[in-house]
């Protein structure tokens, strides 16, 4: 474990640089840098030499060319252990390079702007950066190479403990880490060209798609203990979600738990006031917005409490001591919510095993996002259902218009119904589920089964709200709403039998209501 004696800063973020330069200085290394970083460090009073006095080579091209020399990538690729390459370095006047300390042109932040244009994006492109990064994570067994800033007290604190050196360990990870961060800038400018059209435009879609994911957990199993798992989180939104929530108690997360902990979450950010959301298997079997956290708990239990038993429950205010109470009467397998009050943890702690966990804020779904279903030899890619029911998307369609009530009621279960697994049907009056047909091959199936759910709870549907997912192909699901006893609907339209539909809907003195959307989740 040799210990380093030159060092080449060059950066882009500059975050904490002056620092970590300051520190290397104190070990006596050599610091080698270029343009801005090494104006940054020089006025701070650390001694730098610029590389173009080091190569004796000029910075040209607009700084396009600076660090590509032979002096540079033979100090970073040059292996010590090998004494041709020590005598050539020797013979050629080419010193080596112990550690390198570069991060690149922030390309992904540039395209991300709306006024970007492709000139902006091509002069982002970084060449000395990557190339030298590759070139000393690929000699790792004696460069150490740092792309994140993140690292330099890591480095700092190996180098403290050793005398002024890097151990193997830490050298092959930092090595790891620039492989991933160079693979993901070479993916974000594949994905941004790929998507450039000739007249200047954009596609939605790039004609090559490179994702990128970090392990945040490995798992005992998969969706059944003979399948192999693992946690992946999208480093460009590691804090949001159940991929950066905090898990305050309970067993490892399953690969189950976290699929239905996401699902419960996206429902519960549907609402404005006070939301609980039950889930099972992926869908529902209960949800229900109230005054309190600890009211619409228990009437979103109330809509199905066979189901809810072994569920996964969301909310989206933070949880308190008086709706971790409610929560003891029925079996969990975790609950997730945006903070959970020390007075609900501790209530909660007497249930070690049930899995409790925070988010932070939820703030408000993103505007947009991709979705994604791998296929036998491919993948399926589609904007993902982020929309929400606009004033202007309700079309009354019957001879009456639905109360301010029914009205409202239909909203509600409308937001449902787009986290129900179609065929999809929701029952719901007054802001709280009463019954939710899921996942049936027929749309009246659904209908039938939904009711059925609701009469097993003691639900009386007098009087409901009825959303469905996807159009009536006949007016038989019409005709099992109005038994049940529903008295308003809301569903897209789009049959070629609508007129039918409307004209069942009348007979039965219902409101119907078409939206021209259609939330098909499969």
């Amino acid at each position: 474990m040799g210990t380093i004696k030159r060092a080449l800063i060059s950066v882009s973020d500059k975050t904490g640089v002056v620092a970590f330069a300051q520190a290397l200085h104190r070990f006596g290394i050599e610091i080698l840098s270029t343009g801005g970083t090494a104006k940054l460090l020089a006025e701070a009073g650390i001694p730098v030499i610029e590389v173009a006095d080091y190569t004796g080579f000029p910075e040209m091209l607009d700084g396009r060319l600076k660090t590509l020399h032979p002096k540079i990538h033979g100090g970073l690729l040059g292996r010590r252990d090998l004494p041709e390459h020590v005598a050539q370095m020797a013979e050629h006047g080419i010193p080596p390079i112990d550690l390198l300390a570069v991060n690149l042109y922030p390309f992904e932040a540039t395209v991300a702007r709306p006024d970007c244009r492709l000139e902006d994006a091509i002069e982002q492109i970084d060449i000395g950066g990557p190339t030298m990064l590759r070139a000393a994570a690929k000699n790792h067994q004696a460069v150490t190479v740092v792309v994140d800033a993140a690292d330099y007290e890591r480095v700092l604190h190996e180098m403290e403990r050793t005398g002024g050196a890097v151990g193997a360990e830490l050298r092959f990870e930092l090595a790891r880490k620039v492989f991933e961060h160079t693979a993901r800038y070479d993916g974000a400018i594949a994905n941004y060209l790929g998507s450039v059209r000739a007249d200047g435009g954009r596609d939605p879609f790039p004609h090559t798609l490179n994702l990128q994911f970090e392990r945040v957990q490995a798992m005992r199993y998969g969706e059944n203990p003979h399948q192999r798992a693992a946690f992946y989180c999208d480093p460009g939104a590691a804090d949001s979600g159940i991929a950066g929530a905090r898990q305050l108690q309970g067993k490892e997360l399953s690969f189950n738990n976290v699929a239905d902990l996401d699902a419960a979450l996206a429902l519960v950010q549907e609402f404005q006031e006070p939301a609980c959301a039950i889930i099972k298997h992926a869908n529902p079997c209960g949800a229900a917005s109230a005054a309190s956290l600890a009211d619409a708990y228990e009437r979103a239990f109330a809509c199905d409490p066979l189901s809810a038993f072994g569920g996964i429950i969301a909310f989206n205010r933070p949880l308190d001591e008086a709706t971790a109470q409610a929560l003891l009467r029925q079996f969990m397998e975790a609950v997730i919510a945006p903070e959970v009050t020390p007075e609900a943890a501790t209530v909660l702690s007497g249930k070690k095993n049930v899995r409790v966990l925070a988010t932070g804020a939820l703030g408000r779904p993103a505007d947009s996002a991709w979705d994604y279903k791998r296929v036998r030899g491919g993948l399926l890619v589609q904007d993902a259902d982020l929309r929400r029911l606009r004033d202007d998307d309700l079309g009354v369609v019957t001879e009456r218009a639905p109360t301010a009530e029914e009205l409202a009621d239909l909203r509600f279960a409308w937001a449902v119904v787009k986290h129900v697994r179609s065929n999809a049907i929701v029952y719901a009056r007054a802001g709280q589920t009463l019954g939710i047909g899921a996942g049936q091959m027929s749309r009246v199936d659904a209908a039938r089964f939904g009711a059925l759910k609701a009469q097993d709870a003691g639900h009386d549907l007098t009087g409901c709200a009825l959303a469905s997912d996807a159009f009536f192909p006949f007016r038989d699901g019409i005709d099992a709403a109005a038994r049940a006893g529903v008295r308003a609907i809301i569903q897209p339209g789009g049959s070629i039998r609508d007129e039918e539909v409307i004209q069942a809907a009348n007979e039965h003195g219902i409101a119907m209501v078409f939206t021209g959307v259609r939330h098909f989740k499969h």
